[in-house]
């Protein structure tokens, strides 16, 4: 898929309750998009989000795009299938799956184990992101980012993890996502074709105030603009399955991996 202009980026840490991420004290506009983005309700939209993915893959993985289809995670509990159609004709743009850990382990957990600080957390792990060609692919993307974000505020999610390949791994670095393992380690992941990919994650609760300490390029469209054509509006994942804690009480291993974070950038 094209790629988004990377930005050189220096971190910063800080901490915000989630429910502060969209305060709507600090949007400055409303924007339509020329596309919507929402959670996939039927099989119509699910098959539009399949064709989607298998254009978008062809591009680099043509083996592995012949046998997509629907899959059985994209109706598990827990999980939510993304997509971004056309407002002219309906057509799909782009689409994105997230998962959490409400119900079941997460699918890069087929291929590696997660460290002991992200164990006993919610999680949300993106994948099957795809986009259309082009600038209206580009812009696409950066929404379904926002929508990822949006999700994990909404629904208490603590950590959000990707799994990326060279070159769209730096994309992530710019986002201020950080390597789970080794420092620009790249690791073969089952479940996107055995391909090496880096594993990457962020604290949801840090996301603004690093990107404001950053002036980071994408910090007014996701925090200082409302787009209504973006609805990630299900229903609520709080206190349900055994992976759900409440606020405010993460585990030691997680806790002091924040605070680690925040040591050492200070």
């Amino acid at each position: 898929m094209d790629r988004i202009d990377s930005v050189v980026l220096k971190q910063n840490t800080g901490y915000t309750l989630l429910e502060e991420g969209f305060n709507s004290g600090t949007v400055k506009k409303t924007e339509r998009l020329p596309f919507t983005i929402k959670v996939v309700s039927n099989r119509m939209e699910l098959d539009k989000a399949v064709e989607m993915r298998r254009a978008a893959y062809r591009r680099h993985l043509p083996e592995f795009a012949e046998t997509m289809g629907v899959e059985a995670l994209d109706g598990a509990h827990g999980t939510v299938v993304l997509l971004a159609q056309s407002r002219l004709d309906g057509g799909p743009l782009g689409t994105m799956r997230v998962q959490t850990n409400a119900f079941d382990s997460l699918a890069v957990e087929q291929s590696v184990r997660l460290p002991d600080w992200l164990g006993q957390v919610r999680l949300a792990e993106a994948t099957r992101l795809g986009v259309a060609r082009g600038a209206i692919g580009r812009m696409v993307k950066v929404a379904l980012c926002k929508a990822y974000y949006m999700f994990c505020a909404q629904n208490g999610v603590d950590w959000m993890l990707i799994t990326a390949r060279s070159p769209l791994d730096r994309e992530y670095e710019a986002m201020l996502f950080e390597d789970v393992y080794g420092q620009n380690e790249f690791l073969p992941m089952s479940h996107v074709g055995g391909l090496p990919h880096r594993v990457m994650a962020k604290p949801v609760a840090l996301v603004r105030q690093r990107w404001a300490k950053v002036n980071h390029p994408f910090y007014g469209f996701f925090f200082e603009t409302d787009h209504v054509d973006i609805d990630v509006s299900v229903a609520s994942l709080q206190g349900e399955a055994g992976h759900g804690i409440e606020r405010g009480s993460l585990p030691d291993s997680a806790s002091d991996y924040l605070r680690s974070l925040s040591e050492a950038e200070a």
